[in-house]
């Protein structure tokens, strides 16, 4: 036996012999030697018993799960975010409240659902977030955005700015690709007539001088007038030719 262990049983023994008063029932006799054995192994050996087995408590309050979700309800099998792809929290966000449908008209429904939409490294920021630090869907949302938020992907006005219509690009693809880089904007928003001014701008240059004198109202209203003059110059073209093949008869 190594000193170590002869160490150990003596001090077991003494404290067997111990005439400190005795528990009654032999179940709190063991709790209490045991008790003592694991003090011995702490004091002399620095030696700590096994801590209790690990209980996930939710970040939010356990009455939320208690609340009933709208009648007939089914949970949507939400997209995931990940935190580690190029979807921005605010996106997941508007997302994941577009997806839980009439769940959304109640914050703490909001709450117990998020946790669904997550996996990977966010699933694990969620469940590591400390008991009852959630209240409302305002501090998960906010906590949410503070630890995933990134302005890498925020597109800047700049970048419409240097839009510009491809030569063998329609005026409708251009127009919704500038529409696409302005919802990456989620700090700034512009209005209508902002948006159709340099929509204009990023025209190829002879539609510009057609419609250089005009004004638009909005990108869709752009898209209108102009849509309406091609189609009226084709039909101009149709009855020319028309016309040409009349007078050659």
């Amino acid at each position: 036996m190594f000193p170590r262990d002869r160490a150990l049983q003596r001090h077991v023994e003494v404290y067997q012999q111990m005439l400190d008063p005795q528990p009654s029932h032999r179940h709190d006799a063991d709790a209490y030697w045991a008790d003592k054995i694991a003090e011995v192994m702490r004091d002399q050996f620095g030696i700590k018993s096994k801590v209790n087995t690990y209980s996930y408590r939710t970040p939010y309050l356990p009455a939320y799960d208690l609340i009933l979700h709208p009648n007939r309800y089914k949970v949507p099998a939400f997209t995931k975010f990940s935190g580690q792809d190029d979807t921005s929290t605010i996106e997941h966000v508007n997302r994941f409240i577009i997806q839980c449908g009439e769940a959304a008209n109640r914050d703490e429904l909001r709450v117990c659902l998020f946790s669904s939409s997550l996996s990977g490294t966010a699933f694990s920021w969620f469940i590591s977030l400390p008991p009852n630090s959630v209240i409302t869907w305002a501090d998960l949302e906010k906590q949410f955005h503070k630890y995933f938020f990134s302005r890498v992907h925020e597109k800047k006005i700049t970048d419409l700015v240097r839009l510009r219509q491809r030569n063998d690009e329609s005026v409708e693809s251009f127009v919704q690709r500038l529409r696409d880089v302005n919802n990456k904007f989620y700090s700034l928003v512009l209005d209508d007539r902002l948006l159709a001014d340099l929509a204009f701008q990023g025209l190829l240059p002879h539609i510009k001088d057609k419609y250089a004198s005009q004004e638009f109202e909005s990108l869709s209203h752009l898209v209108q007038r102009i849509r309406i003059k091609l189609s009226r110059l084709l039909n101009l073209r149709g009855h020319g030719t028309k016309r040409c093949h009349l007078s050659m008869r």
